[in-house]
């Protein structure tokens, strides 16, 4: 590891510290404003999988062409975020909705989430931060 406080990840770094986390959240736009909602995922294969009700989550994120995904993790001495930009699709196919049931998504509140949304992503960064105090400001005087 670097002396650096923030490193840039690799595409495969960003899909394997995505899958050690369950929780995130969903960006979209809803007549004109952005939404932002949190959920509990998992990534199968190159995507993130989450489960809905109807509304307005699923409407805005079916609905857009670019939704956003974010999820991060931390502890006392470093952190990490990675973040998707792709479409999501409402999964509407026997055999998709197979292959999604398969990944053990479970919702955790106890209310009927019967859709299941996929995001394939265009892109995906991530960044890992190692914490620490502030460096010291130098001022110059001209």
């Amino acid at each position: 590891m670097s002396n650096d406080p923030i490193t840039v990840l690799s595409e495969s770094e960003s899909w394997d510290l995505l899958g050690t986390a369950s929780l995130g959240r969903l960006v979209t736009n809803f007549a004109g404003e952005p939404e932002i909602f949190p959920v509990n995922f998992v990534v199968q294969g190159r995507s993130v999988l989450f489960r809905t009700a109807e509304g307005t989550k699923l409407f805005s994120a079916v609905g857009n062409r670019t939704v956003i995904f974010e999820a991060d993790d931390h502890n006392v001495a470093e952190g990490w975020s990675v973040i998707v930009r792709g479409r999501a699709q409402l999964l509407k196919t026997d055999a998709d909705i197979q292959q999604a049931d398969k990944a053990g998504l479970y919702p955790w509140v106890a209310t009927a989430k019967p859709n299941f949304v996929r995001i394939t992503p265009n892109d995906i960064t991530g960044r890992r931060f190692v914490f620490g105090p502030e460096p010291d400001h130098v001022e110059t005087v001209s």
